[in-house]
């Protein structure tokens, strides 16, 4: 893969970022990423760490006349989320990301371009290759899995790290300063199906929902766009109202921390009601294209011919099954009262496959609130329960309370205020940073998250904007030559 981005400056943030591109890097598959980091930190003879778990750390000694700074940890992700366009071929276990430029945006071939959080660590390992920035004592921290579960954070050991200070890079709104973030548990549940035999003289289509730009559960909530698995059940649901409907299969999103773009569902109905269907889906279509026209104009539902499966779902599933889909919330449950625009708690109906006799559903709550988040974990649950699903929780992990007191806060808004003349904006994010898991283990460390601007994370949409990219790396190296002595 030649060059794209080598003309872009900072050049070493770019060329980092485009080297990184060249190396899949899948949550739970990022040995060859991982590789990647630590032949930097090697070649440049800096000392490079691995804990059990894979995690790595690289440490640069202070710049001369900077030696009693306080030591800052910059900290990072290596794992992205693998999301392709339908029909685009693309093996993430090992092609390349092949990212190109659209006017002043980066962007990916058909598929995620690991922005999130690929520019944050290759602006740390610019940092380490740098001979221009000045900066005390430095650590760079390279997690994994942070995208399936945070788990390479949950996995630090403490005392590992010998930093006061930690810049988070995975945030995504230049101008925008994050001082805390939501913690968050999923929800699964698995229904069991008696199979039974295809139903005669009946047709068999497949319902496909399509179109939408999905996004990150946590950062794009609130903007409401269409949830596919929302829509493929409403069709269901509605449909089967007044007329006969028999469900083989629905399947929908396949990322606890993604919207649903697409959603597919095999169904059959009585060959006298083809015609009944198809008018239905036609008119089903012109409906929630007028409802989500503004936020997602290529919504589009369709229908088409398919071989009759062999099994479907026994009535009393499917109908309780329909019910439960329906009934899961989705969206924001509650804003903040603190801060202005800030989402609090939210649920994503994130998963519906169906997969032999079991279909599975996957649900993600988030709240900056640990009590909202039992609330809403046990409202989804309750649900399906009522249903007569079996339910599975995961670990889930912790949120981030606000210090607006700390001393990199301070140093980030003069920073800030002297580059622009003008304050930045503070706040938290509705999302899961890995700052709350590693607050749990360093208590006393400050932290703060930042980032250049992208939109689309977690889907093909994805995009970096290049422009902004100058402007994160400046403010980095202005604030590594100001952080306080210790």
């Amino acid at each position: 893969m030649g060059a794209v981005l080598g003309h872009l400056k900072p050049s070493l943030v770019w060329h980092h970022f485009e080297e990184i591109c060249k190396y899949p890097r899948p949550s739970k598959k990022e040995e060859k990423i991982a590789g990647y980091v630590i032949s930097v930190g090697k070649r440049l003879g800096l000392q490079t760490e691995r804990d059990k778990f894979g995690n790595i750390v690289i440490r640069k000694p202070a710049t001369p006349g900077k030696e009693n700074l306080k030591t800052v940890v910059l900290q990072g992700h290596i794992d992205m989320v693998c999301e392709s366009n339908r029909g685009v071929v693309h093996d993430f276990d090992n092609d390349p990301i092949q990212p190109y430029i659209d006017g002043d945006w980066v962007k990916a071939k058909g598929t995620t371009l690991g922005a999130d959080n690929g520019i944050g660590f290759a602006t740390a390992l610019a940092v380490l290759e740098s001979n221009d920035v000045e900066h005390g004592p430095l650590e760079c921290l390279f997690t994994l899995d942070e995208e399936t579960g945070l788990t390479g954070a949950s996995s630090l050991k403490k005392g590992w790290l010998k930093a006061d200070i930690l810049i988070n890079m995975d945030s995504e709104e230049l101008g925008t300063i994050f001082i805390g973030c939501s913690g968050g548990k999923n929800t699964a549940a698995k229904f069991k199906t008696k199979l039974e035999k295809a139903p005669k003289n009946y047709s068999s289509f497949e319902l496909k929902v399509a179109g939408l730009k999905g996004g990150h559960s946590g950062l794009e909530i609130h903007v409401g766009r269409g949830n596919a698995v929302k829509i493929m059940n409403r069709l269901i649901f509605d449909y089967s109202k007044e007329n006969t409907i028999r469900l083989a299969s629905i399947n929908g999103g396949n990322k606890h921390n993604a919207i649903p773009r697409e959603a597919f569902a095999v169904i059959a109905v009585p060959k006298k009601d083809e015609k009944i269907l198809k008018k239905f889906v036609s008119k089903f279509n012109d409906i929630v294209k007028a409802e989500f026209a503004a936020v997602d104009p290529d919504l589009s539902v369709s229908m088409s011919k398919h071989e009759m499966p062999e099994k479907f779902l026994d009535e009393k599933t499917q109908r309780k099954l329909i019910d439960a889909l329906y009934a899961i919330p989705h969206g924001v449950l509650k804003m903040s009262n603190d801060i202005p625009g800030l989402v609090e708690t939210s649920n994503n109906l994130a998963v519906v496959e169906t997969i032999g006799k079991h279909i599975n559903i996957v649900t993600s709550q988030r709240s900056s609130v640990a009590s909202e988040n039992v609330d809403a974990t046990n409202m989804v649950s309750s649900v399906l329960k009522l249903a007569g699903a079996e339910i599975s929780y995961g670990d889930g992990y912790p949120g981030w309370k606000p210090d607006i007191g700390s001393d990199i806060l301070k140093v980030f808004k003069s920073t800030f205020n002297q580059m622009y003349g003008k304050e930045p904006h503070v706040t938290a994010i509705h999302a899961g940073l890995e700052t709350g898991i590693i607050k749990e283990k360093y208590p006393e460390m400050e932290m703060i998250s930042f980032g250049p601007t992208m939109f689309g994370v977690h889907s093909p949409d994805e995009k970096l904007q290049i422009s902004t990219v100058p402007e994160f790396y400046n403010q980095l190296v202005n604030v590594l030559k100001n952080i306080p002595s210790k």
